[in-house]
């Protein structure tokens, strides 16, 4: 029998995109291990299959490209230190609580937001369906599946947003930051990084991470000017199993 914790099956992930979709619990490879995860999907009839690999191990990059994975993203984290990049004071003046009544206008918003993400670059998954994952996201945020969400501007076209997370006490995570493309420029993204940071200092938290893209570069200047740093570098592979057998 095959270890189911070789893959893990993401159900949410399936239903989602209409497709069977797993990811690998390793973030290295080797050529015994690359077997198992063929024969586990295998077993389990997987459409397409997560890779999220060390940047620093040769052979695994060298593997996943032998095994039909398809390099997607650069996937960049950044971390910050709270407590001395912010005194704790309250967000910027245009910064605020996002409230029910943004959900509509930030779900646009975030159809056009998060274009550089690894699932519009696959090229597999349909657009529209990418759209609608970053506005289920966003809309999720606000209704509670995050901590909080700040929002640039007021009325009911707000111009940008952040998400914060708080998986244990001592550490945040800042997950979607979207500027409406009509605001760049402006310095929003600096302010809701900037505020988020500050929140994220009132509630304790010591540390507070975020992940962007290698190739956005915008968001990595952005986080640096916030006083982030780099913390890791890792790199996503797909892997379409419909794609292996036209091929063999």
């Amino acid at each position: 029998m095959i270890a189911n914790t070789i893959c893990e099956y993401l159900e949410w992930d399936s239903q989602f995109f209409g497709r069977r979709i797993a990811r690998v619990n390793s973030s290295c490879l080797t050529e015994k291990l690359a077997v198992e995860i063929d024969d586990w999907c295998s077993l389990e009839r997987i459409d397409c299959l997560y890779f999220l690999a060390s940047s620093t191990d040769p052979l695994t990059a060298r593997l996943a490209q032998d095994n039909m994975f398809r390099l997607v993203d650069v996937r960049v984290t950044l971390e910050l230190h709270v407590r001395t990049a912010c005194s704790g004071s309250s967000s910027l003046p245009r910064i605020r609580n996002a409230v029910e009544r943004d959900i509509p206008a930030l779900r646009i918003l975030a159809r056009s937001a998060h274009r550089d993400s690894r699932f519009y670059y696959d090229g597999n998954f349909p657009s529209h369906l990418c759209d609608r994952l970053y506005e289920t996201w966003i809309e999720r945020s606000c209704s509670g599946w995050a901590k909080n969400v700040l929002v640039a501007g007021e009325g009911a076209d707000p111009e940008g947003y952040v998400t914060c997370q708080i998986p244990n006490p001592s550490i945040g995570q800042i997950g979607l930051v979207g500027v409406a493309e009509k605001a760049h420029g402006k310095g929003i993204g600096r302010d809701l990084v900037t505020s988020a940071a500050c929140w994220f200092a009132q509630e304790g938290v010591e540390n507070v991470s975020v992940v962007t893209q290698g190739r956005n570069v915008r968001a990595q200047r952005l986080y640096q000017r916030c006083g982030f740093v780099t913390r890791s570098v890792e790199l996503w592979f797909h892997r379409w199993f419909s794609e292996t057998r036209k091929s063999a």
